[in-house]
């Protein structure tokens, strides 16, 4: 599977590429905070939840800016957002390595304004790496034709997930037990390449004749998703097309079966009296230089063969659902639901490795030494972020071979995704020894990277290009709630296997209330952020395996969900009928035809 042809391989555009990786290899180190979050907590003398603030600023940066980041992007391009990416980096990290550098004095406490002051330089790193992050996905997204666009967006994404193997590979090489020399390198080493993306990364124009299949496709899921559950613009017009590619014929017409053509009448129906508020109205689709004035006849059962939908311009550039047709759409809330479910059951794992690795550490070792265990932490934290890398990667590439080869919409491999968690979950319950652990960590990096690389191209194949961005901002909130759920879970889960506290012991009383504060915030923190032994539970496996079955469940009922969006998508938008007549793949145009325009090609 190619990225595309030796049109779409220039310079400029493969510049845009490599650069683009590289500014996302740089926007992912908030999943390295617990390189140096320990040392953080001993130098300034921070309790544990007062560690899960500054890994929360973090988080809270990257998460809640998707939306504003992606609608700027969408409308000015990708400089500006990059420019705003090395002043949050830059001042971020030095901020922290500022603070850290001061140091406290022995007994010493950090005062609540320079505490607020390092939430807030956490925040300006969350911020710096999304906005790198969002432009480097956005100029790939629009320079690629639609045949490559999941590989290569998973390739840029990929750089995302191997962010934090890459920096703190980096910082035991060259500062080994260094945490200022590392924050340094964090701050320059993210930075910098944001200038270098500021004058290379840009939405390069397609080929003219890219353009052309792009609009043809656009216009034909367009309809299709037009005439089904979605909101979209009902508006028709009389058809005068004589074009012969969708003939009046009975074996040229393209039906779905009569349960669902009473499905689309319904939901048409139901949705007219939105029709005003939420979709634009359309002119007459081009088909051919032949017809290039007249519209098309699209008859998706039941819907009149003298109705076609009005396009938004003689250009089309396919469907663009934003604002708030995409709230109101239920392919919207489903991706969001779906998204919910698996970053959450991510995000408790990557959040509480740490935890994990001491409790398998610690069973039936009630006085060891929590240095040992750091190496076997390191490491899960090492294959989480290469597994992560390959997922993006992978994901990227097969989703392409099945939409452009197999002729299957993106969203089937979304049970695939699903699947990966299901077997991460399944493997993290039977593993009871931390030498085992790297399986779980492995395959749910996978599945985690498989996820964040295969989602951006279904939002692009469900709402369109021109609000990618923005649209994937909103998505991108589903795991704040996902987080927040699934960890508070387990951290509640995990109290309730505490060992009982000393009753003389003042700073574990001093813990002991504020635990629940601690619990979430861990919601953000990555595995091994601050450690306190008092707490350690010595059961193994049993302290915690309850909040997998919770996890279980959940990525059973994403996997249904995924089934269901690929079985829909098969359905309303005509591959089913391309696969009952056996179109092939004749040569690499084809390729970039949806299956409306495979079937006329036979006739």
């Amino acid at each position: 599977m190619g990225i595309g042809g030796s049109e779409t391989l220039s310079v400029p555009r493969m510049t845009t590429l490599g650069t683009s990786l590289l500014v996302a290899l740089s926007s992912g180190t908030n999943y390295v905070v617990s390189a140096y979050a320990p040392q953080l907590g001993a130098r300034l003398h921070l309790t544990h939840t007062q560690l899960n603030y500054v890994a929360l600023g973090g988080n809270v940066g990257v998460y809640t800016s998707g939306p504003i980041f992606g609608k700027l992007v969408d409308k000015y391009g990708p400089r500006p957002l990059l420019a705003s990416a090395f002043v949050f980096l830059l001042s971020g990290y030095s901020g922290i390595r500022a603070l850290y550098d001061a140091g406290l004095d022995e007994g010493e406490q950090l005062s609540k304004f320079h505490l607020v002051m390092l939430i807030v330089c956490g925040v300006l790193t969350g911020l710096g790496g999304n906005a790198g992050l969002t432009s480097a996905i956005n100029a790939t997204a629009n320079s690629f034709p639609d045949v490559s666009r999941g590989t290569v967006v998973g390739i840029v994404i990929s750089g995302f997930g191997l962010s934090a193997f890459f920096f703190s590979s980096l910082s035991h090489i060259l500062f080994p037990g260094n945490t200022s020399d590392f924050l340094l390198i964090l701050a320059l080493g993210t930075a910098l390449p944001m200038i270098l993306g500021f004058f290379f990364v840009r939405r390069i124009p397609l080929p003219e004749h890219a353009r052309e299949h792009a609009a043809e496709r656009g216009a034909a899921d367009t309809y299709e998703r037009l005439s089904t559950s979605e909101p979209r613009s009902p508006f028709t017009k009389p058809n005068n097309s004589h074009t012969h590619l969708l003939a009046a014929d009975a074996d040229g017409d393209v039906e779905l079966e009569d349960e669902h053509a009473e499905e689309v009448r319904e939901h048409r129906r139901r949705e007219s009296a939105h029709a005003a508020s939420l979709a634009p109205v359309f002119d007459a689709v081009e088909l051919s230089p032949s017809a290039s004035t007249e519209g098309f006849r699209a008859r998706v059962g039941g819907v009149s063969d003298d109705e076609v939908p009005y396009e938004k311009s003689k250009h089309w550039k396919g469907q663009d659902i934003s604002g708030r047709a995409l709230w109101m759409s239920g392919d919207f809330w489903l991706m969001c639901f779906t998204n919910m479910l698996l970053s959450g059951t991510g995000l408790m794992y990557i959040n509480n490795v740490g935890v994990i690795t001491q409790a398998l550490f610690a069973k039936n070792n009630p006085t060891f030494d929590t240095n040992d265990s750091t190496t076997w932490q390191a490491a899960q934290v090492s294959i989480i972020s290469v597994a992560n890398f390959a997922g993006r990667v992978i994901i990227g590439v097969l989703a392409d071979a099945v939409k452009s080869r197999l002729r299957y919409p993106r969203s089937f491999c979304i049970p695939l995704v699903a699947g990966l968690f299901i077997l991460s979950q399944l493997v993290l319950i039977g593993t009871d020894s931390v030498q085992g652990l790297w399986k779980a960590s492995a395959v749910l990096g996978l599945a985690y990277g498989s996820m964040f690389g295969l989602f951006p191209t279904v939002v692009i194949e469900w709402f369109g290009l021109a609000h990618f961005s923005e649209n994937w901002g909103y998505v991108s909130l589903s795991p704040i709630v996902g987080g927040n759920l699934f960890s508070i879970a387990f951290g509640r889960n995990l109290d309730a296997h505490d060992p009982p506290a000393p009753a003389n012991s003042t700073s574990t009383s001093t813990i002991d209330a504020n635990s629940t504060m601690s619990s979430t915030a861990t919601l953000f923190a990555r595995g091994g952020v601050g450690f306190d032994a008092s707490h350690q539970c010595l059961d193994g496996r049993a302290c915690y395996v309850g909040s997998l079955y919770f996890t279980l469940l959940a990525t059973v009922v994403a996997l249904a969900l995924g089934v269901w969006a690929g079985w829909r998508d098969y359905r309303l938008r005509g591959y089913a009928a391309l696969r009952e007549r056996g179109a092939g793949v004749q040569d690499e145009d084809e390729d970039d035809r949806v299956p409306w325009q495979a079937i006329a090609a036979e006739e």
